[in-house]
């Protein structure tokens, strides 16, 4: 028996062993390079003198500078916040309203709902703007005088259909770790459902809303093609309005934008690992 226990113990790691990792470290090395070298090169020429961003002139924050006082440009990205903070809150709401229906209760055609809830997640992205573009121009039954105008509203509407699933999907992902008896012993000593959720389970659930509302904000933030068939004529959005600069040539203006809005993503991201480390630690 002690054999057997011997042969079970996990042995040393020889240099053989470190020998037969380098292929997978420098695999690994070599996609993160694939990944993240775009991006360094984008931040690098936005800082580039020169308005050709194939050659290096020097080192200028001018850039910056001109893109700051681009009222057409910070106007869109005026407009893609609003849009984002909007629909994240909304996002958040029905995708944890969606989660705890989907977790909790059985009913009648709960296969199908589970269903539609996943359902933009996979459907490509082209096929929801379509969608949401006959939706909203043809399919609505208002008169033509009052048919939705393509502003802020529409868009906002397209971005919460489309980002409340991946929230739905990460709530789910959490509340599968939760014990319900918990739940059921507050309810034993007194509490009401509604006390019971705000002081047990939602709790819980706040890492798994963070996370959810950070990639909410995000894929609405950077979402292109759905906000391309429903904005209108006066509505410009950032990534919109990166795309019409871009169709004529890579400017470091649009360099420095995209640094821009790398930098708040990022911000966000360590944001949120933060208060998901002050949850933890708090546990």
């Amino acid at each position: 028996m002690a054999g057997w226990l011997t042969w079970l113990r996990p042995r040393r790691a020889g240099p053989l062993d470190y020998a037969a990792r380098w292929p997978l470290r420098l695999w690994v090395m070599a996609v993160l390079v694939f990944l993240y070298l775009p991006l360094a090169s984008l931040v690098l020429f936005s800082f580039n003198a020169s308005r050709r961003t194939i050659r290096w002139e020097g080192f200028t924050l001018d850039w910056y500078a001109y893109m700051a006082g681009d009222d057409a440009l910070i106007g869109a990205f005026a407009n893609s916040l609003t849009i984002a903070a909007l629909s994240t809150l909304a996002s958040v709401v029905l995708g944890t309203l969606a989660a705890i229906a989907l977790w909790r209760y059985r009913f009648f055609g709960r296969g199908v709902f589970d269903g539609m809830v996943t359902l933009p997640i996979v459907v490509p992205e082209i096929c929801m703007g379509v969608a949401m573009l006959v939706f909203f121009g043809q399919i609505m039954p208002w008169p033509r005088d009052l048919a939705w105008p393509f502003d802020l509203g529409a868009i906002t509407i397209a971005h919460i259909t489309f980002s409340f699933p991946f929230v739905a999907v990460v709530v789910r992902a959490r509340l599968a770790s939760f014990n319900r008896e918990v739940e059921e012993a507050a309810r034993d000593l007194g509490a009401s459902e509604l006390r019971a959720f705000a002081d047990v389970l939602l709790p819980h659930l706040r890492p798994a809303l963070v996370s959810g509302a950070l990639l909410a904000f995000t894929l609405s933030l950077d979402d292109f093609v759905i906000t391309f068939f429903t904005a209108g004529p006066n509505t410009v959005t950032f990534p919109v309005k990166i795309y019409s600069m871009v169709r004529f040539s890579v400017t470091p203006e649009v360099n420095a934008a995209s640094t821009v809005l790398m930098a708040i993503t990022v911000v966000l991201t360590l944001i949120g690992m933060a208060l998901q480390g002050t949850d933890m630690a708090k546990r």
